[in-house]
């Protein structure tokens, strides 16, 4: 018999907002009612190699957030609403669709906001046939309480740790307690989901574990270094890391005070491409640190890989293959 997680929509303290809000009849922090609402699902060619391997991560993109992160990519999901409700058995057969089309694992984005609800999909999805690992990819702003909902349903754990930085988190995520709330979270899941790397072929497949992001911001060079330091000293061998340089500029089209707020959010970093000699120095910092397990991407001025959810294709062909989109049924 399937939990029912229903109760923990009323007086939500799902996750560290502890907004208490009844979202049964009314948005929390996050902007979303207990409807789990979902943008996009397809394959996707640009994760990790431990996730992508040969045919893809199957991504399902969530709408709303926990966080206001002022670069945010995604933010015509994660802040603007764009997406419709589903119920968990539309879910299972998504899961399903991502599976028959080649999905290597389910990828969940941006879902801490509805861990109950994708809880009870994931079950539901398990009992109709989905033997892919599930992952799940966030921003580390959870919860351990809600976490341990996900215990035995997701076995690969994509979190970012984006800053230990509060004064940092405070402006660029309207979370001061960031930098606390994220390092718990990771520990718990190096805890309780130990690496296991198969080959397949001649790539390398993650069944389980936890693969760490961090995206390194313009001109912050030492929020970086701190991060890694951390990362050595609490997550090196345990999990794997992954280190981005692909920060870049969104052309937000939103209306002008929500882009002043932007801009005097975004004041504390540079907000432009990273430059060579950046790229330089923090391969320089990854040299020092001597990770066991670790990802980085190379330096590219492209941008045409900033994603538009309205579209039924939101990426470039080459990164990923839609299989689901919210205003495209089936």
């Amino acid at each position: 018999m399937n939990p029912d997680y229903s109760s923990l929509y009323t007086s939500c303290t799902q996750c560290p907002r502890l907004c208490k809000i009844d979202r049964n009849s009314d948005t929390g922090f996050c902007r979303e009612t207990s409807d789990l609402r979902i943008a996009f699902a397809g394959l996707h060619f640009g994760e990790e190699p431990l996730i992508t391997v040969k045919g893809g991560s199957g991504t399902i993109f969530f709408t709303g957030c926990t966080l206001r992160c002022a670069f945010c990519q995604n933010y015509q999901i994660s802040q603007d609403g764009f997406g419709r409700a589903v119920t968990k058995e539309e879910f299972a057969r998504i899961c399903l669709k991502l599976q028959d089309a080649g999905a290597e694992n389910i990828n969940l984005v941006t879902g801490s906001h509805h861990i109950p609800k994708i809880a009870e999909g994931i079950i539901e999805a398990k009992k109709e046939g989905v033997t892919i690992p599930f992952c799940w990819n966030s921003s580390a702003y959870e919860n351990t309480e809600s976490l341990e909902l996900l215990k035995g349903l997701v076995s690969i754990w994509l979190p970012d740790l984006k800053t230990l930085n509060p004064q940092m988190s405070s402006k660029l995520f309207a979370a001061h307690n960031y930098p606390d709330v994220a390092c718990k979270a990771i520990k718990w899941m190096i805890d309780n989901n130990p690496v296991k790397i198969v080959q397949k072929d001649d790539k390398e497949k993650m069944l389980s574990g936890v693969i760490i992001r961090h995206l390194f911001m313009p001109g912050r060079f030492e929020d970086t270094a701190q991060v890694l330091e951390w990362l050595k000293d609490n997550a090196d061998p345990a999990a794997c890391i992954s280190l981005m340089n692909q920060y870049t500029p969104v052309p937000f089209a939103e209306e002008k005070e929500e882009l002043e707020k932007r801009k005097q959010a975004l004041s504390v970093i540079e907000n432009r491409l990273v430059n060579e000699q950046e790229d330089q120095d923090i391969q320089d910092l990854i040299d020092a640190f001597n990770f066991n397990y670790l990802f980085y991407q190379e330096l590219s001025d492209d941008t045409s890989w900033l994603p538009d959810f309205t579209k039924k294709q939101p990426f470039s062909n080459k990164l990923a293959k839609p299989v689901w989109h919210c205003s495209f049924v089936e």
